[in-house]
């Protein structure tokens, strides 16, 4: 059975029309995928277009080799669009052999009609297509995340650059420890986005195609003629731009694990860069700004930083997606009950869940707003106390190091209950007064090698 979906446009290069919207797909509760350039290569009708892609290929390929007649070539090739299916009726049938596969085959057999029709996913099983299918629409989506990410570490390291030396409270345990540079954290951030970026590469180009028939042995392809399976699993995954892969991995299932370790990573890389903003952003703080914030339903003075918060989202469900992903390597036999079928939807999900975080990460970066004056107000709400740990290590050899940290902790106390800075009471203290007190005492002078570090990583490409 065909039909015309109006609901799906989608053409042999597995590309979708970003109008495209079912039930399934608008993502109504996932507004950090939903109409970003993931969400059209995730999208059922993407998938659909990634499966009919996978069997014209097949038939292609043993036309090629001698297997089948050039017309059934041609003729499954032209058949296989997506918008002569009915993608909700596949989803519907699916339930029948527990993946989509099977209806397909029997819809595009009868779109191809008698002649050619028998060549129709010819010596395959589901999991081959699936699979196949699978590694296209990850190879799609990866593309247009690996571009995101390319534009975010453009943007960060022009943001790290500028602000080089723009000295800010650096953080930790969520109190004030020592100064560091706004410039040293942007290139820390852009570092997690290039580790990123060659995590992805890497897995991206060495996604293979899969071919092996029932159970991993290519024997329908021998009893169909071929000589060489090898030869024929190769020029398969060349016909798809896929690897080829040195054996059948229906149970082996490293493809999946690699993609869910680089997605997950990615999540938590733009999360890491995100949760900074959100609280820097926070109203008593303000050192950051998204440049364009939400709404709130309730309350008309609040710029809410949406994006950052898409993007904790997404690197919040990630991890578990992955977790999913790699228990099912587990699978048990030739072909797996569960395992195999567990994976679909965590896939998709970390797909579109990254997808959309990057795409969100370009507009967070692009529009940061950086404040500079605040951030070098708030090193003095602890009265200069941000420098003392080197006020510990010069003092040392003046007063001895017992006396030192007596007297730092002693004016520690003072500055709290006296309302004064560390500089002025400092000042007071006779064994000091040949001490350099404002040049020790000013947190822009000691920011280490804050300047030296974001020079070294900006020349990472």
């Amino acid at each position: 059975m065909t039909s015309a979906d109006p609901g799906h446009s989608i053409g042999s290069t597995g590309s979708t029309d970003s109008t495209e919207s079912t039930e399934s797909d608008a993502g109504l509760l996932a507004p950090g995928w939903a109409h970003s350039p993931a969400a059209s290569t995730t999208s059922d009708g993407a998938y659909l277009q990634a499966l009919l892609d996978t069997e014209a290929a097949l038939t292609r390929v043993q036309a090629r080799l001698g297997l089948a007649p050039d017309g059934a070539a041609d003729a499954v090739t032209e058949a296989a669009r997506a918008d002569r299916f009915d993608v909700r009726s596949l989803a519907e049938r699916a339930r029948g052999g527990g993946n989509p596969v099977i209806p397909l085959v029997a819809d595009l057999t009868e779109a191809v009609g008698a002649e050619y029709g028998p060549y129709v996913h010819r010596g395959a099983t589901s999991q081959d297509i699936l699979d196949t299918a699978t590694m296209l629409v990850a190879t799609r989506t990866l593309g247009l995340v690996l571009a995101d990410l390319h534009h975010v570490q453009l943007a960060l390291a022009r943001l790290a650059g500028e602000h080089r030396d723009t000295v800010m409270p650096g953080r930790t345990l969520t109190q004030h420890a020592v100064p560091t540079t706004f410039g040293l954290k942007a290139a820390g951030w852009r570092s997690l986005v290039l580790d990123a970026r060659d995590r992805i590469v890497e897995v991206r180009d060495g996604l293979p195609a899969q071919l092996g028939g029932a159970a991993g042995t290519l024997a329908a392809f021998t009893a169909y003629g071929a000589r060489n399976t090898v030869a024929l699993t190769a020029a398969f995954a060349r016909e798809l731009g896929l690897d080829a892969p040195l054996l059948p991995w229906h149970t082996l299932r490293t493809p999946i694990a690699d993609l869910a370790g680089c997605l997950a990573f990615t999540a938590g890389a733009l999360g890491k860069i995100a949760t900074d903003v959100l609280t820097l952003a926070r109203t008593e703080i303000a050192e950051l700004a998204e440049g364009s914030g939400g709404g709130s339903s309730a309350m008309p003075h609040k710029a809410n930083p949406v994006r950052s918060t898409l993007i904790v989202a997404a690197a919040r469900r990630a991890p578990q997606l992955a977790a999913t992903l790699y228990g099912s390597m587990a699978a048990e036999d030739e072909r797996p009950a569960g395992a195999w079928h567990a994976e679909w939807e965590p896939l998709r999900d970390l797909l579109r869940l990254v997808g959309g975080a990057a795409h969100d990460a370009v507009e967070l970066v692009d529009g940061l707003r950086v404040n500079a004056e605040t951030m070098r107000e708030h090193l003095d709400l602890t009265h200069g106390l941000v420098v003392s740990e080197r006020l510990s290590v010069e003092l040392a050899p003046v007063l001895g190091r017992a006396r030192a940290k007596a007297l730092l902790t002693e004016l520690a106390r003072r500055t709290y209950s006296e309302g004064r800075s560390l500089a002025e009471l400092l000042a007071e203290v006779p064994e000091v007064k040949d001490v350099a007190v404002d040049e020790l005492t000013d947190p822009a002078r000691y920011t280490g090698s804050a300047g030296t570090l974001t020079d070294r990583a900006l020349e990472r490409r």
